[in-house]
């Protein structure tokens, strides 16, 4: 019994490895991205620096996360946590242009943490951000709805990913970017 116990395990760690396996040929920080008014975001101005990137829409029933997504902004930002919503169409939810989308966050939510540009999150067309988390995170890391939440530590590498359901200002995701900051 024991021994196939061992196998079970020995064949769910081949099949289900994380990220820390991952070889990393590449960090966050050998990106950019277009900020929403289509200045560059430079993730090398990060370093050493907590990222939480989360695919947006403004017409998803997960939008109002957009509050709490704020709110993790205004309570980490003091401690170099960012936070940086990438509105997307790849679930056909989102507005037509930057600037509809620039508007509407600040309306209805009030944000200030960078927004990017619109850009697929996940198939031949996403960011290379979204195939990069891909290849070194697995699955995991492409998004499966709107508000997906990718985690990025201070070394530059993925340490977590969220479902849209898991909340920015939940334990779960607290929980982490506390470990993080330590």
């Amino acid at each position: 019994m024991k021994k196939i116990l061992i196998l079970v395990i020995s064949i769910f760690m081949i099949f289900f490895k994380n990220s820390s396996e991952a070889t990393y040929d590449k960090l966050i920080y050998d990106f950019t991205i277009n900020s929403i008014t289509g200045e560059v975001i430079n993730f090398a101005d990060y370093k050493n620096k907590p990222i939480l990137l989360v695919n947006v829409a403004s017409y998803c029933g997960f939008t109002s996360q957009y509050n709490d997504l704020q709110k993790l902004w205004e309570k980490y930002q003091k401690k170099n946590v960012i936070v940086i919503g990438i509105p997307s169409k790849s679930f056909n939810q989102e507005k037509n242009t930057n600037e509809e989308v620039k508007n509407f966050c600040k309306i209805n939510f009030n944000i200030d943490f960078p927004l990017t540009e619109i850009h697929d999150v996940k198939g031949k067309n996403a960011h290379d951000i979204y195939k990069w988390a891909k290849k070194n995170y697995g699955k995991g890391a492409i998004p499966k709805w709107n508000f997906h939440k990718i985690l990025i530590d201070k070394n530059g590498k993925i340490i977590d990913t969220f479902v849209s359901f898991t909340n920015p200002m939940s334990n779960k995701i607290i929980n982490v970017i506390e470990k993080i900051l330590k």
